[in-house]
């Protein structure tokens, strides 16, 4: 990996499905909108201070959405935050950073 950039990406575990369900209301929020299918697919990290994680998740149809969610270092007992999202997506679409 290099320095600062991302990892491959990698097929989504239970850990991400779990990151996305806990920003997935701040996602509705901003979208002004509910998803009923939101399924973690496949995701990069990128280590800042704290953790970057790029999910990329299913939300009905053929249609995928981008997520970048930010996860603070462990001692500053933060919250996971939508840092920002990408809509339009298709499941073809590369992970990239944004």
């Amino acid at each position: 990996m290099l320095c600062g950039g991302t990892s491959a990406a990698r097929p989504a575990t239970g850990e991400t499905q779990q990151m996305a369900d806990e920003v997935k209301p701040q996602l509705e929020e901003k979208e002004g909108k509910t998803f009923d299918v939101f399924t973690a697919v496949e995701f990069k990290t990128q280590v800042v201070a704290g953790t970057n994680y790029f999910i990329k998740v299913h939300v009905g149809n053929d249609e995928f959405m981008h997520l970048r969610v930010f996860r603070s270092l462990p001692h500053e007992n933060k919250p996971l935050s939508l840092h920002s999202y990408q809509s339009s997506k298709a499941k073809h679409d590369e992970l990239t950073f944004f």
